[in-house]
């Protein structure tokens, strides 16, 4: 059996769960987040945990169970202590800059780039080289930290770019001839 799978989910104070038909909705104190569970995977959801069970040992089954249960635990952390990722801007002129809820970055183009972020993640300027992301959908996060470091991916000469604040940059030499 999944490792994963198998692991109960525990609920926090303040962390409601409620199921209609195969959704299940998660309501906390950053949010509201709700996924679809496959028929497949049946789950039991009782006042402080929740818990996943596969009708067989198939391959693909296996796969949306733990895959499922890791789904519904990304959820309930996300509502109560919700999801972070940092950014830093490096390069002489790269920087950004706050305008409302979104950002202006100047990345070395000819033009402003302009991020205006989706509904329920938030990203604010710490400085003029760090962006932090923050928001209850872990996906979501993750999805718009990708969006932003593509503007300028982190480049292997001078390591000039976007990157993830843990992100390492290997290095190149320059071509000798």
């Amino acid at each position: 059996m999944s490792r994963v799978g198998k692991a109960e989910i525990s609920i926090p104070k303040g962390v409601s769960t409620k199921v209609a038909g195969r959704v299940i909705e998660v309501k906390g104190p950053k949010g509201t987040l709700q996924h679809s569970i496959h028929p497949q995977i049946a789950f039991e959801i009782t006042e402080s945990t929740v818990s996943f069970t596969r009708p067989s040992n198939e391959p693909a089954i296996r796969a949306l169970h733990g895959t499922s249960r890791a789904i519904v635990a990304n959820m309930v952390k996300g509502v109560s202590e919700g999801f972070t990722k940092t950014l830093e801007i490096v390069g002489v002129g790269y920087r950004g800059e706050q305008k409302g809820n979104g950002i202006n970055f100047l990345l070395g183009y000819s033009h402003p780039v302009e991020f205006v972020p989706p509904a329920g993640i938030t990203v604010k300027m710490d400085g003029t080289n760090k962006v932090v992301i923050s928001g209850a959908d872990k996906h979501q996060v993750g999805h718009v930290a990708a969006l932003i470091r593509s503007y300028r991916s982190p480049e292997p000469y001078k390591g000039k770019g976007v990157r993830y604040s843990d992100e390492v940059v290997r290095r190149k030499e320059v071509k000798k001839s």
